[in-house]
C-alpha cells in the first residue's frame, strides 16, 4: 500500500474535520427518546436537512467509481449514475408519498403489515445484509491507512469507532447533523480539485487524446450482458433501507417526493466530477496497479497542502456519511425488525442497549466480509444480485394490495429468488475463467433470481383464484 505524504497543515484539517464531526453528532443529545427521536428523528426532516443526508448516504463509494472510472472511463455514467437516477426518479413518484403516509419505521415494518411476521423476518435477513457497511469499512480503512500508515485491520476498526459513537447517543439526529456537514465537504472536495487537474493535464481535447479509445465507450470493454445486469442492480433504490428511513423521517409526504428529485440534480453533479478527476487520474497515472487508488495518488501527484488535505477531507466524507447510515440502519434492523419482532413488549424498552448489540455484530460482519472480499465493486455487486430479488415484488405488492399473493406463498418465493442467485453466484465463483466467474447458462446471478419472483408471483396469482389453493395462505 503506497504511503501518501502530507504536511501539518493537510494533518490539521483532518483532525479538525474529525473534531467538528463529533461536536455536530454529539450535539444531539437528551433523555426520554422515543422510537420516533431515536430511529426518525421525531419525523421533522425538512426539504434541506432531507436533501443533504439522501446525498450523502447514497454517495459513499467513491473509491470503487474511480476504481470502475480509472479501468472502463465514461461507462461509470451507464453503471452509477443513469440507472439511479431512472429508479429514484421511480421512487420519488411511486413510492416516496406512499412511504410517509404509511408512517411505519421500517421496511420489514410494511411486509409484516402486508405479509406478517415470517415474511417480515426474512425481509429483515436481506434488508441486514443488503445494507451491510463492508464496502464503506473497507474504503475508510484504505484512507485511514493511506493518511496515517496504520496497518489495514486496526485502520478499519478505527473508522467503524469514528462513525458510530455518535450515532449510537444521538440516534437518526445525529446521522443527519453529521450528513450535512459532510454534504458540503464532499461537494467542496471534488469541486477544488478539478481546476487543478485541468491545469496538469490540460482541458478536454487533451483529456481526449491521453485516454485509451473504450475509455470513451458506453461500455468501456465490459460485455453487453454485464452492463445490463449493473441496470437491475440499480432497483437497488427501490428496495434502499436508507430511502425508507428518510421518506419515514421526512416532515411531509410532499417533502419525501420534492428532496428525491432534488437529490437527483446533486447526484448528476457529483457525478459528473467524480468522473472528470477519474478520467483525468487514467490519463495522468497510465500505470497504476491498484486502480482503486486513483482519486488518492491523483491528488498526491497534483495537489499543494492544505488543497490535498481539503481533498482527502471530502474523500473521508463521502465515505462516512455512508457508513454511519448503514451502520445506524443496521443496529435499527437489529433492534427493531429482529429483537422487537421476536420479543415484543415496549419498543422503546432499552432501545440504546439493543441498538449497540446490533452495531457491535454489524462491525464484526463487516470487517470480515470487507477482509474477504477486498473489492469494493465486488462487494456491491455481490450482495445487490443476491437479496435485491427476494425483496423487490414483495415490497412493491406491500404497497399495492391487489397484486399480493398468500403470505406463505410470499415467504417461499423471497427464499427461493435469493436462494437461486446466491447459488447461481456459488456455482459461478467455483468455476473461475479468464475473465472471471463463469455463471451457469452464461447469466448473471441476478437474472435467474429476478426470474424465479417473477415466475412465482405470477403462478400464485393465477392459482390463487382457484378456490382452497396454497398460494392463498
Amino acid at each position: 500500500m503506497p504511503r501518501i505524504e502530507f504536511e501539518a497543515l493537510d494533518y490539521g484539517l483532518i483532525i479538525a474535520y474529525f473534531a467538528v464531526l463529533m461536536v455536530a453528532g454529539l450535539g444531539w443529545l437528551r433523555r426520554g427518546r422515543t422510537s420516533d427521536d431515536y430511529f426518525l428523528a421525531g419525523r421533522t426532516l425538512t426539504t434541506p436537512a432531507f436533501v443533504a443526508t439522501l446525498v450523502a448516504t447514497w454517495y459513499g463509494g467513491i473509491l470503487g467509481v474511480g476504481e470502475w472510472t480509472y479501468q472502463s472511463g465514461l461507462s461509470v455514467w451507464l453503471v452509477f449514475g443513469v440507472p439511479y437516477y431512472v429508479f429514484a426518479a421511480v421512487f420519488a413518484v411511486v413510492l416516496a408519498p406512499r412511504i410517509r403516509q404509511a408512517s411505519l419505521y421500517t421496511i420489514p415494518d410494511k411486509i409484516d403489515e402486508a405479509y406478517g411476521k415470517p415474511a417480515a423476518l426474512v425481509a429483515a435477513g436481506f434488508i441486514y445484509l443488503l445494507s451491510t457497511p463492508a464496502p464503506y469499512v473497507l474504503m475508510l480503512g484504505v484512507l485511514l491507512q493511506l493518511i496515517f500508515g496504520w496497518p489495514i485491520l486496526p485502520a478499519m476498526v478505527v473508522g467503524v469507532v469514528l462513525s458510530t459513537v455518535y450515532v449510537y447517543a444521538g440516534g437518526f439526529q445525529s446521522d443527519v447533523r453529521v450528513n450535512i456537514v459532510q454534504f458540503v465537504l464532499m461537494f467542496a472536495g471534488f469541486i477544488t480539485m478539478l481546476p487543478f487537474c485541468v491545469s496538469a493535464y490540460g482541458g478536454v481535447g487533451a483529456l481526449r487524446q491521453a485516454l485509451p479509445a473504450q475509455h470513451l465507450t458506453w461500455h468501456g470493454g465490459n460485455s453487453a450482458q454485464y452492463m445490463i445486469a449493473w441496470f437491475f442492480i440499480a432497483l437497488w433504490t427501490l428496495v434502499d433501507p436508507s430511502f425508507h428511513q428518510r421518506c419515514y423521517a421526512a416532515r411531509t409526504p410532499e417533502t419525501a417526493q420534492r428532496g428525491v428529485f432534488v437529490s437527483i440534480g446533486f447526484w448528476m453533479f457529483f457525478d459528473f466530477l467524480t468522473c472528470s478527476v477519474g478520467l483525468y487520474a487514467r490519463a495522468g497515472l497510465p500505470d497504476l496497479a491498484e486502480p482503486v487508488m486513483a482519486y488518492p495518488l491523483l491528488a498526491d501527484e497534483i495537489l499543494p497542502a492544505g488543497v490535498k488535505g481539503l481533498f482527502f477531507v471530502g474523500l473521508l466524507a463521502t465515505v462516512m456519511s455512508t457508513l454511519v447510515s448503514t451502520m445506524f440502519l443496521s443496529g435499527v434492523t437489529f433492534t427493531r425488525d429482529f429483537v422487537y419482532r421476536l420479543l415484543g413488549g415496549d419498543p422503546d424498552e432499552r432501545l440504546n442497549l439493543r441498538t449497540v448489540v446490533g452495531l457491535l455484530l454489524t462491525t464484526a460482519i463487516a470487517l470480515t466480509l470487507a477482509v474477504t472480499v477486498p473489492s469494493v465493486v465486488d462487494l456491491w455487486y455481490n450482495v445487490g444480485a443476491a437479496f435485491i430479488p427476494g425483496l423487490l415484488l414483495p415490497l412493491l405488492t406491500a404497497y399495492w394490495p391487489r397484486y399480493r399473493i398468500g403470505r406463505a406463498s410470499a415467504v417461499v418465493c423471497m427464499l427461493l429468488a435469493t436462494g437461486v442467485s446466491l447459488t447461481w453466484m456459488i456455482l459461478g465463483n467455483l468455476n473461475p475463467g479468464e475473465f472471471g466467474p463463469q455463471y451457469p447458462l452464461g447469466l448473471e446471478p441476478m437474472y435467474p433470481g429476478l426470474a424465479v419472483s417473477l415466475i412465482g408471483f405470477a403462478l400464485c396469482r393465477v392459482l390463487r383464484q382457484r378456490p382452497h389453493s396454497r398460494c392463498t395462505t
